[in-house]
């Protein structure tokens, strides 16, 4: 079993700056690739990007890319997500997710591969 508590989230203007945490509790977190998704009103949950479980490899989505950066300390069994130079269409709940089974690669991006994820936090980016 995996605990996940996302943190993080605000209000912040159009071009700001939010730094998201997901602390994780339970399984030993450093054996497990991490994700973060994104749900808007009315839209499917989107990928935003994911991390391997050491950390040395990334998988930002094209909408973030260059402006998001996903982190991990594991010794703190915490991932983060910096996100820059935010936008009005970046607005949504953030949530970060464990998969027990995908290491690398494009399986990342698939929320159907994630089995344990957090309660979700809020980011709403005013224009």
């Amino acid at each position: 079993q995996v605990q996940l508590v996302e943190s993080g989230g605000g209000l912040v203007q159009d071009g700001g700056s939010l730094r998201l945490s997901c602390a994780a509790s339970g399984r030993t977190f450093g054996r497990y690739a991490t994700g973060w998704f994104r749900q808007a009103p009315g839209k499917e949950r989107e990928f935003v990007s994911a991390i391997s479980r050491s950390g040395l490899s990334t998988y930002p989505a094209d909408s973030v890319k260059g402006r998001f950066t996903i982190s991990r300390d594991n010794a703190d069994n915490t991932v983060y997500l910096q996100m820059n130079s935010l936008k009005p269409e970046d607005t949504a709940v953030y949530y970060c997710a464990v998969t027990l089974t995908i290491t690398i690669g494009s399986g990342l991006r698939d929320a159907s591969n994630y089995d344990y994820w957090g309660q979700g936090t809020q980011v709403t980016v005013s224009s």
